[in-house]
């Protein structure tokens, strides 16, 4: 169900930021990411376009397996004060972009099924939904008291 996928040698200090005419996500970081490190994380800042506002951050985690599956491969959050913009919604598409870029077939997203805000997201964004699925009482998002979500698969290539 999860197959191994080796991703390219990324470079990040040349990976260029994506944008579309209202958002721009620029690349801040790479680090080994999750519980003991299971995953190589690439973490974008999102700012409106051509100015120095920050309205949140998304994150690309790399590669499949049962941990990501239930985490998903991206993860978002706008902040508070610019929600109800669609900015998760452009963020995603752009991200979509960059994983095009960088050869990965097909993206994991997951959320909360009382998120109603982050359904609507990955709903609009037409991605296969895979259903409600019961969190492994062994993931460590089971301890943290997520014992179910919502997954979505975006096929990209």
């Amino acid at each position: 169900r999860f197959g191994s996928m080796l991703y390219p040698l990324i470079n990040y200090r040349y990976m260029k930021s994506y944008s579309n005419d209202v958002i721009e996500i620029r690349l801040a970081s790479r680090f080994k990411s999750g519980w003991i490190n299971r995953y190589e994380t690439y973490y974008f800042d999102i700012f409106l376009k051509g100015t120095r506002t920050r309205v949140g951050y998304i994150d690309l985690r790399m590669g499949y397996s049962e941990f990501l599956y239930y985490l998903g491969n991206v993860g978002y959050r706008i902040y508070e004060e610019y929600r109800g913009n669609h900015y998760a919604y452009q963020a995603c598409q752009l991200l979509f972009a960059c994983a095009k870029d960088l050869q990965i077939p097909y993206l994991i997203i997951t959320c909360s099924p009382d998120n109603v805000a982050s359904k609507k997201t990955l709903e609009k964004l037409e991605g296969k939904y895979m259903g409600e699925k019961k969190v492994p009482i062994s993931h460590p998002m089971y301890l943290q008291g997520e014992k179910i979500k919502c997954i979505y698969r975006y096929d990209i290539l």
